[in-house]
């Protein structure tokens, strides 16, 4: 049998095992690398400004939790040094329940803010029109006092009008935030 020119090829061994096996390699730049070490840092750095009570809703094995709670009472280079060792920690777990736990505590913070500006917005319509913007409560807060509201409405705009301290609009917040909670 004699051997076209194109039949060379069917003589080539077969390598195409060992080209699939590389393209399965992702090959991550050093500098891929520290970026995501720095954002473990970051992440173990909010981790440590968190509350004890915060602290409790975040889903951390013991030895993490040590190690933060140690960060929370060290100052300064030391200081540093153990958020190192915490991002560190942080590469050997899975960070996704710990991030979505965090964002969790955040959005629950920003919507407080929110209902506060709320209040305060509805708190201000109330001293400046008086019994116009009782409606509007009433409408919200169908158990809101009407009367009571009235009297620290007219108790706000008599000390907005002498120029004293707003002891009584402070007094509407605290009912208007009793009432949202409620």
């Amino acid at each position: 049998m004699t051997k076209q020119p194109d039949d060379w090829l069917d003589d080539v061994p077969d390598n195409q095992n060992e080209e699939d096996e590389d393209e399965e390699i992702i090959w991550v730049s050093k500098s891929e690398i520290k970026r995501d070490a720095e954002e473990l840092k970051r992440l173990g750095a909010e981790l440590v400004d968190l509350g004890k009570n915060s602290l409790d809703k975040i889903p951390l094995d013991e030895d993490l939790r040590a190690a933060i709670e140690l960060a929370q009472r060290i100052k300064k280079e030391g200081r540093r040094r153990q958020l190192q060792l915490i991002g560190k920690m942080l590469r050997a777990r899975d960070e996704d329940p710990i991030r979505q736990a965090l964002d969790k505590l955040k959005n629950r913070h920003n919507q407080q803010v929110a209902l506060f500006h709320k209040l305060e917005q509805l708190r201000d319509r109330l001293i400046e029109k008086g019994d116009d913007a009782v409606a509007e409560v009433i409408n919200l807060y169908p158990e809101a006092d009407r009367q009571q509201l009235r009297s620290m409405i007219r108790n706000a705009q008599k000390e907005k009008a002498a120029n004293k301290p707003v002891k009584s609009a402070r007094q509407i917040f605290q009912y208007l935030r009793e009432l949202a909670e409620a």
